[in-house]
C-alpha cells in the first residue's frame, strides 16, 4: 500500500446532465441537445430509407434558454442526448441591487444565485414585486445552466 493521502472532492451529486434517447423515439414537444444546447423539439417529421443508409429523423427545435431555433438531421437508429430538464418553482422574497433574486423553496431553503432577467419578463417582475406582490417565479434548470422562465402572482 501506498503512504499517499487521496483528497477526493465531489461538487455534484455525480448524475449526468443529459441520457441518451434513440431518434426515431423523440417526440414534439419532447427536449434534445442539438449543438449542446438544450432544446424543446417544436417539429420532427422521418423520412425512409433510400436505396442505402438509414431512415433519418429531421429535427426543428427551440433553445429552452435563449429561444434561438435549432436543426440537425440524424439516423432514426442512432442515440441523441436528451437534457435532464427541472422546473421548480420558487418564491421570490427580495431582489438586491444588483438584479440577484433571493428565492424561498419549499424545503425553506433559500436561493441567491439567479439573476433577474433583463427581458420584459425582468421589468414586470421588477414592476409586480415594486407593488408588493408576492410573486411565485418558476424556474428551469438543464445541463449546469438555470434561469426564470416565468413567474405569477399569489395574491
Amino acid at each position: 500500500m501506498s503512504d499517499e493521502e487521496h483528497d477526493f472532492q465531489q461538487v455534484s451529486s455525480g448524475a449526468s446532465t443529459t441520457y441518451p434517447q434513440q431518434a426515431g423515439t423523440i417526440r414534439k414537444g419532447g427536449y434534445v441537445c442539438i449543438s449542446g444546447r438544450p432544446c424543446k423539439v417544436a417539429d420532427i417529421s422521418t423520412s425512409k430509407t433510400g436505396k442505402h443508409g438509414h431512415a433519418k429523423a429531421n429535427i426543428t427545435a427551440i433553445d429552452i434558454f435563449t429561444g434561438r431555433k435549432y436543426e440537425d438531421v440524424c439516423p432514426t437508429s442512432h442515440n441523441m442526448d436528451v437534457p435532464n430538464v427541472k422546473r421548480v418553482d420558487y418564491q421570490l422574497m427580495d431582489i438586491s441591487d444588483d438584479g440577484f433574486a433571493s428565492l424561498l423553496a419549499e424545503d425553506g431553503s433559500s436561493k441567491d444565485d439567479l439573476k433577474v432577467p433583463d427581458s420584459e419578463l425582468g421589468e414586470q417582475i421588477r414592476a409586480a414585486f415594486a407593488d408588493g406582490k408576492d410573486l411565485l417565479l418558476t424556474t428551469m434548470a438543464a445541463m449546469d445552466e438555470e434561469h426564470i422562465m416565468s413567474f405569477k402572482a399569489l395574491n
